[in-house]
């Protein structure tokens, strides 16, 4: 065995570019909380993804960073304007203002039922799964969230469990900032694994 082999850490060969030539769509609106975009966008790109923001509306959309506003970022395309069919994958911040902007929206929703549908990858963090109560597609799995949200879940359908990262099919959850390094892992997995190159 040769030194780099051995040395080597096999997360990081398993995982080294494994998404290139994947587009993941990362749906949000103000509020998102800023860690659970920025992290999870980074290990996508790292694992050779691109990672397209996409808003409520165009131009740019502001964090919440934990107890106050965060920095701005700019929105790739407008949800009006944008194709689920085109992105091999999901990911949903989380956020509590965020997710109760984005179930609002009957076009948020229906982007969101498009990957369930279709059997896409999905990752959602925190409040997110808001989004998948919206949706109507969390009846019979299991996941995790913010606790605060656990009722709303469990009255959906779901079977709700305290842990770090859940993966159930095409679906993997977790429930706070402190859980992004196991979400990273288990989102990279899913999607490598479950995710089909765009035509």
């Amino acid at each position: 065995m040769d030194y780099m082999s051995q040395n080597k850490p096999s997360t990081v060969m398993n995982t080294e570019k494994n998404l290139s030539g994947k587009k993941v769509a990362i749906l949000l609106s103000e509020g998102f909380e800023e860690v659970e975009m920025t992290k999870p966008r980074q290990a996508l790109q790292d694992a050779g993804a691109t990672a397209h923001i996409i808003g409520l509306k165009g131009g740019d959309v502001k964090a919440w960073d934990m107890d106050d506003w965060g920095e701005t970022y700019d929105v790739d395309l407008a949800l009006d304007a944008a194709d689920p069919a085109q992105y091999d994958a999901l990911l949903l911040p989380g956020g509590v203002i965020n997710p109760d902007n984005l179930r609002q929206s009957d076009k948020a929703i229906s982007f969101v039922k498009h990957f369930f549908s279709e059997q896409k990858p999905v990752a959602a963090i925190c409040h997110a799964p808001i989004m998948l109560i919206e949706a109507d597609v969390v009846d019979g799995r299991t996941l995790t969230s913010f606790p605060s949200i656990k009722t709303d879940l469990k009255n959906a359908g779901a079977n709700w469990v305290d842990q770090q990262v859940v993966n159930d099919g095409n679906l993997v959850t977790s429930r706070n900032p402190d859980d992004i390094p196991a979400f990273n892992k288990g989102m990279i997995e899913l999607f490598a694994n479950g995710v089909k190159a765009s035509a």
